[in-house]
């Protein structure tokens, strides 16, 4: 079976989120994003997936439908698909999270996700436009995997977008990924 992957990005900015889905779609790569505004909310989706995914009738069969990206910036993200997956791919494949939502920092988020075993293991991307040293060691103090400074240009962020992905979701290994392909 194909590798199915997700992508949650936590951004409270409208516009960033739809920059990144742009990107996203212009790579050619086959990734769901879902995006979510804040850190609350984020946390939310995530145990709601975790909780249907413990609790579906269709995962007796072993299957679930997820969602894609749309190839189009107006269209909307969390389409359904008829395409039949895992039920332990609810769970995002990786977080993208702005380390400045609001008035609040991504440390708190990275602390509770890693704080609930549950889904301490997902790996999480800071991809902000912080390039503070002290937001950097503070970020990987509290959890993050990787640090990313959000590139200028579409082009730069349809490359970045396409890196990131290549390295977290096609080369990382996670303990559920071992023995799966590249």
């Amino acid at each position: 079976m194909v590798a199915h992957h997700s992508i949650l990005l936590i951004d409270d900015s409208p516009g960033e989120r739809e920059l990144f889905r742009l990107a996203l779609a212009q790579t050619g790569l086959d990734v769901a994003l879902f995006t979510e505004q804040d850190a609350e909310s984020a946390l939310h989706f995530i145990e709601n997936r975790m909780h249907y995914s413990a609790y579906s009738p269709c995962e007796a069969a072993g299957v679930i439908s997820t969602a894609r990206v749309e190839r189009g910036p107006s269209e909307v993200a969390r389409s359904a698909s008829t395409e039949i997956m895992p039920a332990a791919s609810l769970l995002p494949s990786l977080i993208l999270l702005d380390w400045r939502l609001g008035k609040q920092r991504g440390d708190a988020f990275l602390k509770r996700l890693r704080a609930n075993a549950r889904f301490a293991a997902i790996p999480v991307v800071v991809f902000t436009t912080s390039d503070d040293a002290s937001d950097l060691s503070l970020a990987y103090a509290s959890g993050a995997n990787g640090y990313v400074v959000k590139p200028g240009t579409l082009a730069e962020l349809v490359q970045c977008a396409a890196d990131i992905c290549r390295y977290w979701l096609n080369r990382n290994r996670a303990p559920h990924t071992i023995g799966t392909p590249c």
